[in-house]
């Protein structure tokens, strides 16, 4: 019989987006709660080593590419351009403290309690925390929430040697630019990634097994996605399988299928990005018999519930997009309904985001999507090299894309290409919450000159009554 150190109301165990707004949120909601981490932050992936710095080196390297390729145009001189990638790890890893460290005083803020350690399940209602000096406790919760997360998917053509086979964890702490980068996988990881070493002056290359990036997004976008980063200097590969990896002479040699044939392509490093799973095998599912499929994804109910009483689970580990921002909402929906109020979280209304430059953003059904569920829809579509910001911005690549249905006009599925597309969702979000119809966003007044006018112009023009196209 384990002894029990403390009890708590609700248990949650992981720290990232979807744990700690879950236990924020409960703590708000009057629960005793405390949250489960091992890592000496808070924030899980997202915060330490996925969303946050990511988009700090993002960040960093479009100033530098800016600077090198067009600040000329507006008149902006520089000599001696040059890039200190020890500056640049040192920003974002102090934008990353700034983040976590806001985190932990959210904790003490709203009194929850950081349990300090691995995280497993020790049997019904009881949750075992194993510090790093391998000292155990155990603790009671009435509700317990399993937040573990995601880690990246390691192939066996390509194992991790975490120096020049490496993960995205390690894609973002390199010390140098490297003058080859090879990637394994065309989704949003290795193409954000490969972005920014691209900006810095890597050599990149994409190898891509489906015969198009960005998987499940809408065709015609992917398309002109893979234009946009070809035209950047992106070797994008399709339909291209990778067999087997090498290091020979210091470099990364990898054998891949294309076309029936085998062709080869070597690199100083390569990042496998070809996906994540969820982190529940080391979470003790098993010690209460707590259903998982095949894959790790734990089976929930509408309401978040596993298959065993008083355990729940969300974000990364159930079934849905792995997005920080779906965790998030997953989190609080959960600690409102187990204060017995309406949480709700909307999937139709969850953006998927791309932050390359320009940056992708997706919300609702895609064209095929429409096709095979067989709903009748028509299409409006805007190109920012219209739009008089843009142009000032000198950012005129992409275009806003709205699906409707065909007889009602109810939004469908809004797909941007263009500058700052993760803000511009933001709109389409709310409008889709709403309800709204394609005239609902086309009849709403615009600031002029703003990049949102591209959204109210491809409402327009789902109708064919586009102003200024």
């Amino acid at each position: 019989m384990n002894s029990v150190s403390d009890s708590y109301d609700v248990i949650v165990i992981g720290a990232g987006p979807g744990g700690y707004v879950c236990a924020i949120r409960a703590a708000q909601l009057g629960f005793r709660t405390a949250c489960v981490e091992a890592s000496e932050t808070l924030g899980g992936t997202c915060l330490n080593v996925g969303c946050i710095p990511s988009k700090a080196l993002l960040e960093s390297s479009h100033h530098y590419h800016k600077a090198g390729h067009e600040f000329s145009e507006h008149g902006i001189k520089l000599d001696r351009l040059s890039i200190d990638v020890p500056q640049m790890l040192k920003r974002k890893e102090a934008v990353v403290s700034s983040i976590t460290d806001g985190v932990a005083g959210l904790f003490k803020k709203n009194k929850v309690k950081w349990l300090k350690g691995h995280g497993s399940i020790a049997g019904p209602g009881l949750v075992t925390v194993t510090s790093k000096d391998g000292k155990n406790e155990t603790f009671a919760g009435k509700h317990v929430v399993i937040a573990t997360g995601s880690i990246p998917i390691q192939i066996p053509p390509a194992k991790f040697d975490h120096k020049q086979i490496v993960d995205s964890t390690d894609a973002l702490s390199f010390k140098a630019v490297p003058e080859e980068l090879l990637v394994v996988g065309g989704g949003v990881i290795g193409l954000e990634l490969g972005s920014v070493w691209l900006r810095l002056g890597s050599k990149v290359t994409v190898i891509e097994a489906q015969n198009k990036i960005l998987g499940a997004t809408d065709a015609g976008v992917s398309r002109e996605m893979l234009k946009i980063l070809k035209k950047q200097g992106m070797n994008i590969q399709l339909s291209t399988m990778l067999e087997s990896t090498e290091i020979v002479d210091g470099k990364v040699k990898m054998t891949c299928k294309q076309k029936d044939q085998s062709v080869e392509f070597q690199g100083d490093k390569a990042l496998i990005a070809v996906g994540r799973r969820p982190l529940t095998d080391q979470v003790g599912l098993e010690k209460v018999g707590i259903k998982a499929d095949s894959r790790g994804f734990i089976e929930v109910d509408k309401h978040y519930k596993t298959s065993v009483d008083g355990f729940y689970a969300i974000g990364d580990t159930i079934h849905g997009p792995m997005l920080a921002h779906k965790a998030e909402e997953e989190g609080i929906a959960l600690a409102e309904m187990l204060a017995g109020k309406a949480g709700h979280v909307n999937y139709e209304a969850i953006a998927s985001v791309v932050y390359t430059w320009p940056e992708l953003a997706s919300i609702g059904l895609t064209e095929e999507e429409c096709k095979e569920q067989g709903i009748p829809f028509k299409t409006g579509k805007f190109y920012f090299k219209a739009n008089g910001r843009a142009k000032a911005m000198n950012e005129t690549q992409g275009f806003v894309k709205c699906l409707a249905h065909k007889e009602s006009d109810r939004l469908l599925g809004v797909h941007i290409i263009g500058p700052t597309a993760s803000e511009l969702a933001a709109e389409a979000a709310l409008a889709f919450e709403y309800g709204a119809s394609a005239e609902d966003i086309a009849r709403s007044v615009h600031a002029h000159p703003t990049l949102a006018e591209a959204m109210k112009e491809a409402a327009l023009d789902v109708d064919k009554r586009a102003i200024h196209s």
